[in-house]
């Protein structure tokens, strides 16, 4: 099987090249990974220890931060190094300053495993939720590196609890520990030998309520909202937006309207906004315009959803109709209801809140106005949909700290 997989791996490494030539997200792919063990060499002092986080993408960056940030608090005298998996990730936050160093990771090659691993000699490794690469984890093990997978969540659908999973098994046992979610994830682990585990949550729980601490403050919103409710639709794809427009286009709701649409292309932006009957805005129009005559915004920009998600009365999240459902965790952390697509399975804080009530997923156009119509009108409703929320995620801070404590016992 480790055959089979290291040569599925030089196979797809061709393929995407080649499709790198038509494909622009994956010509950032594999461009961005020519360099990588140069960048490494040039940029990394040998003399000071180095911890590598690895992320796939950008919700598993921001899955991981409280432990970045945690680790450079903690150990001021060390590199930290973040490593990503896709392109959407890492041209993001390429130059955050949460970490020393961020690069793409290679492919997992037994070639590459040995070269990047030598190169960066981690003192300690930590992988994000759910990225298992056998040859890193391999190379990791046979050096004796202390290496953890935090926030992880495991189900049975997953290779590794199979018959046919035993290579990937094998994996698993080079992790020194393993911090789980959910008891279920725990348990599993069990049923296949490994019992290095904690129950520790989801440290996505204290990003978020960081969000409530930080300045969210933006003016254009402040101008744009006045005295209305404010409903945002964020990550939003051409299906979700097509039930939100017809709303917009036939209620007499006093609501003002926010659109953070997941693409952001300008031929993408103006279909949306040409589909829109009241009166619309672009962000990258407020310079000369006044943001109150407006009914509808459309944020054209990204990195500014999460401090506009504070003015939200009402929030949905998009992806639920295509293909992924977006972080609920930015909205309901304000205390307000959240609305999502029928597509939330897998997303365990979302079937959470959808069964107590503070997520309410819609599956059409009618349970759509039934849903942000009943809100709008009830306030008892709407106050106990929000608190649903709040409560949720305040009983779930701390993951970062248990895992911080398990590190300190290291280093």
């Amino acid at each position: 099987m480790h055959f089979i997989y290291n040569c599925s791996v030089y196979i797809a490494g061709f393929f995407l090249r080649v499709l790198g030539l038509f494909i622009p997200k994956l010509k950032l792919f594999v461009n961005g990974r020519k360099d990588v063990l140069n960048i490494l060499k040039n940029e990394l002092s040998k003399e000071t220890p180095v911890i590598w986080i690895h992320t796939a993408s950008l919700g598993e960056f921001e899955q991981g931060l409280p432990v970045i940030e945690a680790l450079k608090k903690h150990y001021t005298d060390y590199q930290i190094l973040v490593t990503f998996f896709s392109p959407s990730g890492y041209e993001v936050k390429k130059n955050s300053s949460a970490a020393h160093l961020i690069t793409y990771l290679p492919l997992d090659t037994k070639h590459n495993a040995a070269a990047f691993i030598a190169t960066v000699n981690p003192v300690l490794s930590i992988f994000v939720k759910y990225e298992i690469w056998p040859n890193y984890l391999k190379e990791l093990e046979k050096r004796k590196i202390p290496t953890l997978l935090v926030s992880a969540i495991f189900s049975k659908r997953q290779i590794f609890f199979k018959g046919y999973g035993s290579f990937m098994r094998k994996s698993l046992s080079a992790f020194s520990h393993f911090f789980v979610q959910d008891q279920n994830s725990k348990d599993l682990l069990a049923s296949i030998g490994l019992k290095n585990s904690t129950i520790s949550g989801d440290t996505r729980f204290d990003r978020v309520l960081k969000i409530l601490e930080q300045d969210n403050t933006l003016d254009f919103m402040e101008k744009f909202k006045q005295d209305q409710q404010c409903f945002i639709a964020g990550s939003s794809w051409p299906e979700d937006e097509a039930i939100i427009v017809d709303y917009i286009n036939t209620t007499n709701a006093n609501l003002k309207f926010v659109f953070a649409p997941h693409t952001i292309k300008k031929e993408a932006i103006q279909k949306l906004a040409n589909a829109i009957k009241k009166k619309t805005i672009l962000y990258s129009e407020l310079a000369d315009n006044n943001p109150s005559d407006y009914e509808v915004l459309i944020i054209d920009t990204i990195g500014i959803l999460t401090k506009a998600y504070s003015y939200a009365d009402i929030a949905y999240v998009g992806g639920g109709f295509a293909t992924g459902l977006h972080n609920t965790l930015e909205p309901a952390v304000f205390g307000i209801p959240v609305l999502i697509g029928p597509k939330y399975s897998g997303f365990k804080e979302a079937e959470d809140l959808v069964d107590l009530k503070g997520v309410i997923a819609i599956s059409d156009q009618k349970s759509f106005t039934l849903a942000l119509d009943q809100l709008v009108s009830s306030q008892k409703y709407y106050k106990e949909t929000g608190e649903i929320n709040t409560r949720y995620i305040a009983k779930r801070k701390g993951a970062t700290g248990s895992i911080m404590d398990y590190i300190k016992t290291l280093h």
